[in-house]
């Protein structure tokens, strides 16, 4: 007898993508009239209700381990668990939560994937006595990533396509009273080779399903709105294309209304012929003239609601739906990229639907967050990476203004591990695939005006069936262009794009006579401590035309919230599931945390692309110019003042005039800061901000929107010799501002009458004993080694060790290539040998103790020779002076240059004058506001979830560490200093998988830097650090006075 062969099964047949499912389309919602339809939301239709909730459930880890028979009506689930719809099952204890980058968490072996896991849910639904005699259908929004679903037992569907709204139609299946759905998720599918996204993999129902009834006769099937201006921005053609279903013989009537923003009728008109359904189907289409329409744009998101009523003959309303317009047109010309007839530059980020404790699922309320703090941080645009999002942020994205790039879900990445990322976009056997997945997004989101261009997806090499999926989108969509990064420079795309350039690259991309603009569709890898050097690409997207802008990869971290064994709460990465391949903490990327804090990278990125600009500023006559750099806006909307500050405390303040900057355009106005006489000595510098006039939609008024610190004075009282000495704005502070830095650190904090100094040698040690003004003062030093082992003024210890020189720090992850050098080095255990100690008495009534070492990395040849000199002053300071000379010319550039000391750990407060109140570094210092700050040491660290370096301050005048009384020690270099104060050692921030292990010490470690390495971008791409923020392993010398402070003492701000 012959064997039959089983049948392959749908979540395994390429040839089968859907069974039963509904064609897409938009505004799937109906009303039952106007009234309810306004607001556009579903929960106010009394044909609409929301079936997710508590469902029953049983996982499987394989197929046929699925209980027999599970969809019948009668079958007993009491024994079944709960789990909450919409979630993924995998953050409830069933299976295990997988990330990878983009290999594939099974073998390749296209089209068939392994026997997969499978989650049966179950729940009950009666339809309500209204919906008789109607169409009833079931949507589901989001479900990962393939699943049969049967109503009463019987077969109702399946799809596949994880991040699409699947939809079908179950009247048949429906009894009176109690009704069953029951649905079958596979985790693997022959979908999931179309799914090799930088996500989690996680699976189930993971946004909201929904029951929809339509009318029985006929009802709206599909919407299209398109808005036109073939005779300029004056008035508008608002095209509307209504599809429509209904019963042979049945007639009908159409008509549209249109609201703006409060409400008002701009517009009714009705269908000038009776519908008529003798096929089954019928168009009926609106071409509307609208005098003066108040334009949609990211920074004027005039919305208007579109109201498309179906009535019967006798004028008896069967269902209204509705849809949001936007009056506005999209156009790629002669390399720009135009939105309503003027460029525009896109500055946004990419997000990921992800939430640390939900998973995939994302409430109204993450959203609104999300949204707002985009808007508040100057952000313009989003990309759905890398797949079509929840439509309640489509929704919201029109009604805040953000400019969105939808994508398809579709990428093939982990097919570079096969040799051809391109091989199922060129298999003609994926065709259809490919196009199911472009016609789905198109359809249903087709109606938002927040869409500026579709992309055919991410990272799947390029091929003929991305061919397929623009030739389809073009003759259904001609009014967006298209995007698409693996095509390159080919004609496919309508905008050219790359992910990670270089800035030299952007520079060159700026330059080319391509007449298609050019996006970097992902830059800024903000991985762990990253997002460094953005002026230098913004100032080349400012500079070129054609230079669209870019998006930040990415939005926030996709850590998984656990709970630690101390009982916090943390956060897992990549691999701490058991999970195998895995990209570790490559999820780790985000502007924000998983909870949304923010990172420093976003303030450095609000900063650069802030939309007002001091483009120039005179300090002699107080005559400042500002650009303004929205495309759409004047400035009126703004209010502008000032303050002027010395050494960082106010002394007088005031309002800018109102401007009516122009978009693109300049205005200059004056800052009366000199009309009266100045406080004295120090250094002087204006703080300009532009805050809100009135509450906007996504911020109050006052929300700080620009800002900026313009230098007038340094070191005078006469502002008109401070202005000369100022020269203008620097890039960073003078080494000759503010403190006295222009004299040397000694000078600078040299203090009152003291007896002189005594040294002895106890025999391995030198002693140095004084009393100052302040008190008495010991030190002790290794003679030996030159090391300091003691430090005591009034009796109280203010060190356990040090200053040492520092060359180390924790590598951040934008490290990761500079890292293998400075470990070859060996960088990361460089140890001291002493080759000389000297202590004497100098001429100045100072001791000086004189060390000169060798430096490297055991088993290595010396790598540089040091020298550190402490001055012990009669005054009880001490000035450090650090000295580095290379032995060798191979080595790599320097990941920092300073000294270390350590105090005890009570010593934890921490106070500074310079850049902040955030972390700043060389290349991220944009956003650092110079000013004096205070709070703990715990406050300055940066708990990025895997360790590493952080909370270092930029441009320092002064710090001060001290204890809650008032006992410490203070800070001053012969130039603005890097200095950070932490409880953690750097070993232990180096070794540590993450942050919840980290042990806290009883100390306080203080770094004071000359410079540190750049933040860079090279954590993904080819991106490497600049040139200008290395290193460079030369000679290197600075020096930094350390002086006591007390409770007593008035501290020389």
């Amino acid at each position: 007898m012959q064997t039959v062969p089983p049948a392959t099964p749908d979540w395994r047949n390429l040839n089968v993508l859907a069974r039963r499912l509904e064609p897409p389309r938009a505004e799937r919602f109906p009303y039952a009239d106007e009234a309810s339809a306004r607001a556009g939301d579903p929960g106010r239709s009394a044909y609409v209700r929301r079936l997710s909730g508590a469902w029953r459930f049983r996982y499987a880890e394989h197929p046929d381990d699925a209980p027999d028979g599970f969809a019948r009506p009668d079958f007993d689930d009491a024994d079944w668990d709960a789990i909450p719809v919409p979630s993924n099952w995998q953050l409830h204890g069933y299976g295990r939560p997988h990330y990878t980058s983009c290999p594939y968490p099974f073998l390749i072996d296209p089209p068939d994937v392994p026997d997969t896991p499978v989650g049966c849910y179950r729940t009950a639904f009666t339809v309500p006595d209204g919906w008789a005699g109607r169409d009833v259908r079931l949507l589901f929004g989001g479900v990962d990533s393939a699943f049969h679903v049967w109503v009463n037992g019987k077969p109702a569907g399946y799809a596949q396509g994880s991040h699409y709204a699947s939809e079908f139609r179950i009247s048949e299946f429906l009894a009176p009273g109690d009704n069953v759905l029951a649905v079958k998720v596979y985790q693997w599918s022959v979908g999931s080779y179309l799914e090799s996204q930088d996500k989690w993999r996680m699976s189930g129902i993971f946004r909201d399903v929904w029951l929809i009834a339509e009318p029985g006769e006929m009802h709206i099937r599909d919407i299209a709105v398109t808005t036109a201006f073939p005779d300029g921005y004056g008035e508008s053609l608002l095209g509307v294309r209504v599809h429509l279903s209904g019963k042979a013989g049945r007639t009908a009537r159409l008509r549209i209304r249109l609201l703006d923003e409060q409400r008002r009728e701009v517009l009714q008109a009705e269908c000038a012929r009776t519908l008529e359904f003798d096929d089954g189907d019928t168009i009926a289409e609106f071409v509307e003239t609208v005098r003066s329409p108040r334009l949609w744009t990211a920074e004027t998101p005039n919305l208007y609601r579109l109201l498309v009523a179906l009535t019967d003959e006798d004028g008896r309303v069967l269902e209204v739906k509705g849809a949001n317009v936007g009056f506005r047109d999209i156009r790629v010309e002669n390399g720009l990229f135009l939105v309503n007839g003027r460029p525009v530059k896109l500055k946004g980020v990419n997000r990921n639907e992800f939430d640390p404790k939900l998973g995939f699922v994302t409430t109204p309320e993450s959203m609104r967050r999300d949204i707002e703090l985009m808007k508040r941080h100057n952000l313009n645009a989003v990309r759905l990476s890398h797949y079509p999002n929840d439509i309640r942020w489509l929704d919201l994205c029109d009604r805040y203004g953000l400019y969105v790039i939808d994508e398809a879900d579709l990428e093939t990445h982990g097919f570079h591990f096969a040799g051809d990322e391109s091989f199922l976009s060129n298999h003609p056997d994926w065709t259809a695939a490919y196009l199911q997945r472009a016609t789905r997004m198109v359809e249903q989101d087709k109606n938002h005006p927040c869409i500026i261009m579709w992309s055919l997806g991410n990272e799947s090499g390029c091929g003929r069936n991305h061919d397929a999926m623009a030739d389809w989108i073009r003759q259904a969509d001609p009014t967006r262009p298209i995007h698409y990064e693996r095509a390159y420079d080919a004609p496919i795309a309508d905008v050219v794009s790359r992910m990670y350039p270089s800035v030299d690259l952007l520079i060159e991309e700026g330059k080319k006579p391509d007449p298609r603009p050019f996006l970097m569709v992902e830059y800024g890898h903000a991985m762990g401590n990253a997002v460094g050097n953005l002026k230098e690409y913004w100032d080349a997207v400012y500079a070129s035309p054609r230079l669209l802008g870019g998006l930040i990869w990415e939005w926030a971290d996709q850590g998984i919230e656990r709970t630690a064994p101390d009982g916090t709460a943390c956060y897992a990465y990549g691999g701490d599931f058991g999970e195998e391949p895995h990209s570790g903490s490559f999820c780790l990327d985000g502007l924000l945390f998983p909870d949304r804090t923010v990172k420093a990278g976003i303030l450095e990125l609000k900063k650069i692309i802030e939309p007002v600009h001091a483009a120039a500023f005179d300090p002699e006559t107080g005559r400042l110019t500002v650009r303004n750099r929205y495309d759409f806006r004047t400035l009126e909307h703004l209010d502008g003042g000032w303050t002027l500050y010395r050494d960082g405390e106010p002394v007088r303040s005031g309002r800018l005039p109102r401007l009516k900057t122009p978009p693109g355009g300049e205005e200059t106005v004056r800052i009366p800061y000199a009309d009266g006489p100045l406080a004295g000595p120090g250094e002087y510098w204006v703080h300009v901000r532009f805050t809100l006039r009135e509450e906007e939609l996504w911020a109050p008024a006052g929300h700080e929107v620009a800002w900026a610190d313009l230098p007038v004075a340094a070191a005078s009282a006469d502002p008109k010799a401070g202005a000369a000495a100022a020269g203008g704005r620097p890039k960073s502070a003078p080494a000759t501002a503010g403190g006295g830095h222009a004299r040397t650190a000694a000078a600078a904090e040299a203090d009152g009458p003291a007896k002189p100094l005594v040294l002895v040698r106890e025999g391995r040690h030198f002693g140095i004993a004084g009393e100052s003004a302040d008190g008495p003062f010991t030190l002790r030093f290794d003679a030996r080694g030159g090391a300091a082992e003691a430090w005591l003024s009034r009796g109280v210890p203010l060190i356990t060790a040090g200053p040492k020189i520092n060359l180390w720090r924790a590598p951040i992850d934008n490290d990761v290539h500079l890292k293998k050098q400075w470990m070859a080095a060996g960088y990361h255990r460089l140890t001291t040998q002493p080759k000389r100690v000297a202590a004497e008495m100098a001429g100045d009534g100072e001791v000086r103790i004189e060390t000169e070492s060798l430096l490297g990395a055991r088993g290595h040849p010396p790598a540089f020779r040091t020298k550190l000199v402490c001055r012990i002053r009669p005054d009880g300071a001490a000035v450090v002076e650090a000295e580095l000379v290379p032995c060798r010319e191979d080595l790599p550039p320097l990941p920092r240059f300073g000294i270390e000391l350590r105090m005890p750990g009570r010593f934890d407060r921490f106070a500074w004058f310079g850049r902040g109140p955030h972390e700043c570094y060389a290349d991220r210092k944009e956003s650092g506001k110079l000013g004096i700050y205070a709070g703990t040491v715990q406050d300055q660290f940066v708990p990025y979830i895997r360790p590493q370096e952080n909370g270092n301050k930029a441009d320092v005048r002064w710090a001060e560490v001290t204890d809650a009384e008032g006992y410490g020690l203070r800070f001053a270099g012969d130039r603005p200093l890097n200095v950070s104060a932490h409880h953690y050692s750097t070993e232990d921030m180096t070794a540590s998988s993450h942050v919840h292990l980290l042990t806290r010490l009883n100390e306080t470690i203080v770094k004071i830097d000359a410079a540190q390495s750049g933040i860079g971008n090279h954590s993904c791409g080819d991106a490497p650090l600049l040139e200008a923020y290395k290193i460079k392993a030369e000679a290197l010398r600075f020096s930094v006075a350390i002086r006591p402070v007390h409770p007593d003492r008035p501290r020389t701000r």
